[in-house]
């Protein structure tokens, strides 16, 4: 990547809905180089996609939580397979130290929280888990 796809990419992180004709004109370059430069960086996996970032209007009403899991040796993917058909549970990832899992939950209210945190502390293969409810978000640096 050189400096222009960088320049690129700063731009689409800041509004992924910023026409190729703009790009082209803040970046000084020809339309047809920031097409050729963005179809590259799709096609070499650098841009996965463009999505929606919600802001905060939209996240009001949804509680949100992180969860630490501990699991059994060779439990992953029965686990992975299982927490996939949880509605709530919108990432997890693997983690190094005591924990084998991070998930984040995003929830209506804390009655649905407390019915998905019984479904994970029950599934097989689970040994332990500690949540962390977030209250409120004081750096939000993600694209």
């Amino acid at each position: 990547m050189d400096d222009l796809d960088k320049s690129l990419i700063g731009l689409l992180s800041a509004d992924a809905r910023i026409s190729v004709a703009t790009l082209a004109r803040r970046l000084k370059v020809a339309r047809s180089t920031i097409q050729a430069r963005l179809e590259r960086l799709e096609n070499s996996g650098v841009i996965a996609g463009y999505t929606l970032k919600l802001g905060e209007a939209a996240r009001e009403g949804r509680l949100r939580a992180s969860v630490l899991v501990t699991i059994e040796p060779r439990g992953q993917a029965a686990i992975l397979t299982r927490l996939k058909s949880i509605h709530e549970v919108e990432k997890v990832f693997t983690t190094s130290g005591r924990f084998d899992l991070l998930l984040q939950i995003a929830c209506a209210n804390t009655q649905i929280l407390d019915q998905v945190l019984d479904q994970i502390g029950a599934m097989s293969g689970v040994k332990s888990s500690e949540s962390l409810i977030h209250l409120s978000t004081r750096i939000d640096r993600a694209v």
